[in-house]
């Protein structure tokens, strides 16, 4: 028996999706991705936007 996959937590709208991007560690759903590339710098949307793109970060290189 195949166990579904119920998808991953979107960093910026923190629901369940199963489309979207990996960005080192974190996942971003399409719908999101979507609202940042065409949000305005001007728009305060944006501001939330960056707030939450801030907690992806480099990972460590490990050697």
């Amino acid at each position: 028996m195949k166990k579904r996959d119920s998808g991953e937590a979107c960093i910026v709208c923190e629901e369940k999706k199963m489309k979207g991007i990996h960005l080192y560690t974190k996942f971003i759903c399409e719908e999101c991705e979507k609202k940042i590339i065409s949000t305005s710098t001007t728009d305060p949307q944006y501001s939330e936007y960056v707030k939450k793109l801030k907690g992806i970060r480099t990972p460590p290189l490990y050697s």
